[in-house]
């Protein structure tokens, strides 16, 4: 973990003593003063490198920044007081103040005393893990200036833009990542104006461009999935970046690999299942490009209990936005027509998303994945 990452760690393990001490004492406790302290300079330290830090609830688990940390006991039982007092989602942003901080530790330690309720401040936002229809700013602005794309327009802008990357990536020239960013800015921007259901629906349309129209509807529907779980900002865009570019490593499959209509050989399908890493590679070696985005191509095959590829060893822990991926390729890979085989009817890929919940995907993300799907069906019907 970078030194960021355990600023913040050691800070929640800091607001984790602070409550424990407070629900036994008092916020003037010197215990408690001196914990609150230790919490407040330690989160700001790492607001100075990020302007916000996100920590959000899934499964009991902590999320913080989009990134499950590792094991711990004092962030799962950080969780979990979250999760008892309703609370699914936090954020810290550039500010904050101790008495915001103070306020939050006598919220959550239960002293409610002198007024002390669990609201969000001007610089700690509280909420559930909940689905929005996608239509709120927060104040948020874009991480690059790709400018709205009027949705209907969207499929062709996008297509040519997406194509010069990606012909100049088949001559062995370097990829330029900002006419990827700009392509997810523009997805960001659509989505601010037209609704989730509205772009997600967008989705379902065919396009002969498979590689672009795949990478596209792999990237709205993880924004899609990464807004519904509260997460914003940078790493928002990262996500969408890191969807744009997950499947990378099929530039370096013969396309005849790519396109035989029958039964993948044994031999063949061993070249299919290098992609990730063929992917992770590139990607790592190109300038500018979001570490989310090598450790999601490198990840997006590897399923929720480790069981595809690449081989990872016990206990490895994939990245949120690699299981998000996982989600959004699967859905959009069998809705599409293939060489090998006619789309599949959204009934049936619904109840395999079921059946491979717990297996193939993240249990909790399947879930919000299919209630997603339920309000773009429900859109069209209206």
């Amino acid at each position: 973990m970078d030194r960021d990452g355990s600023v913040i760690q050691e800070a929640i393990r800091s607001l984790l003593s602070a409550m424990a001490n407070a629900a036994l004492y008092s916020m003037g406790h010197p215990q408690v003063v001196r914990l609150a302290e230790s919490a407040y300079k330690g989160i700001s330290a790492a607001l100075g490198v990020s302007p916000q830090i996100s920590l959000t609830v899934i499964e009991n688990e902590l999320i913080i920044n989009g990134e499950p940390p590792a094991f711990s006991l004092a962030l799962n039982r950080f969780a979990e007081v979250l999760t008892s007092r309703g609370i699914g989602h936090v954020k810290f942003m550039e500010g904050l103040g101790r008495e915001e901080i103070s306020a939050l530790i006598a919220g959550l330690a239960g002293q409610r005393d002198g007024g002390v309720t669990l609201i969000s401040g001007e610089h700690i936002r509280l909420g559930q893990v909940e689905l929005r229809d996608g239509e709120e700013n927060n104040g948020e602005s874009s991480a690059a200036s790709g400018g709205d794309i009027d949705l209907r327009k969207m499929p062709a802008e996008e297509l040519t833009r997406f194509t010069e990357i990606y012909e100049a990536l088949k001559r062995r020239q370097k990829m330029k990542i900002a006419g990827i960013v700009d392509i997810v800015s523009g997805f960001i921007a659509a989505f601010r104006r037209e609704g989730e259901a509205r772009l997600v629906t967008a989705t379902m349309r065919s396009d002969e461009e498979y590689t672009f129209t795949h990478s596209a509807n792999v990237c709205i529907l993880n924004l899609a999935q990464a807004m519904s779980l509260g997460i914003e900002g940078q790493m928002l865009h990262d996500i969408g970046i890191a969807a744009m570019l997950h499947d990378i490593g099929k530039l370096f499959v013969p396309e005849e690999i790519l396109i035989k209509k029958d039964k993948l050989t044994p031999r063949e399908f061993e070249i299919m299942k290098e992609h990730p890493v063929r992917g992770a590679r590139h990607l790592l070696e190109t300038p500018g490009v979001p570490r989310l985005a090598v450790v999601t191509a490198y990840e997006h095959h590897m399923k929720y209990d480790l069981s595809g590829y690449p081989d990872v060893p016990a206990g490895w822990r994939p990245n949120l936005c690699s299981q998000i991926t996982m989600i959004s390729d699967f859905f959009d890979a069998m809705r599409t027509q293939r060489p090998h085989r006619d789309p599949v009817d959204l009934r049936t890929i619904v109840s395999q998303i079921m059946d491979l919940s717990g297996s193939n995907f993240h249990p909790v993300l399947a879930r919000n994945f299919l209630t997603i799907l339920k309000r773009m069906v429900d859109s069209r019907r209206s």
